[in-house]
């Protein structure tokens, strides 16, 4: 079996507090209230801060698992104050897909690139969409999302690192529209860390374990 057989899609994902959690799914909401066809935020699909997107082997999650843990058991990130800050989205036309925009941290940094290493020995560098949770036969794997997760250290590590909480997907031309809209910054903790695999859209599908 190839690397690329074995690939699993995986994120590191920060699990936001109640406060950002409610935001999120109010937001959520509105988004399928315009494009009911976009996926829903709650027990399937949490709102979560990706810290580290990558495709590894899938015979290694154990390993991957227990380097994660061991990274984020020294950042004691319930301590973390984090500043929501604007509505943005991703374009894959005609559609986006929405974020709440998270003030960068030095913690954040830092504990992005820590992942980074603890990770690399697991790391493969592409996969299938054989490698997203998918109900459909991979149907729903945008082909733009294979090359994010491949490329996710060099376009959104380091200086390039947008961290964000993701809320849903609408038209192009709506999110034009809502991200013009005034955004009142609040604050808000973590209270833990998942490891999670992929499905369509880069959301966080299915849990595969508590990293915290």
């Amino acid at each position: 079996m190839s690397d690329l057989d074995r690939a699993i899609a995986i994120d590191i994902a920060l699990e936001p507090d109640a406060g950002m959690t409610a935001h999120a799914i109010a937001v959520n909401a509105r988004l399928r209230s315009q494009f009911p066809s976009g996926f829903e935020l709650g027990e399937t699909h949490k709102p979560h801060i990706t810290v580290l997107q990558r495709f590894v082997d899938g015979n290694a999650l154990d390993q991957v698992t227990t380097a994660a843990r061991s990274v984020i058991a020294d950042e004691h990130i319930p301590s973390w104050k984090l500043t929501a800050v604007d509505h943005n989205y991703i374009a894959i036309p005609p559609v986006g897909v929405t974020t709440i925009a998270i003030a960068p941290t030095d913690e954040l940094h830092r504990l992005q690139q820590r992942l980074i290493d603890a990770l690399a020995p697991y790391t493969v560098h592409s996969g299938t969409t054989a490698a997203f949770v998918s109900s459909v036969e991979g149907t729903d794997i945008q082909d733009k999302l294979i090359s994010y997760v491949t490329d996710f250290v060099s376009r959104s590590s380091g200086d390039h690192f947008h961290p964000h909480v993701t809320t849903g997907v609408a038209t192009v031309e709506y999110l034009d529209q809502m991200v013009q809209e005034r955004f009142e910054p609040f604050v808000f903790t973590i209270v833990g860390a998942t490891l999670y695999q992929l499905g369509t859209y880069g959301t966080a599908q299915k849990r595969l374990g508590t990293l915290t």
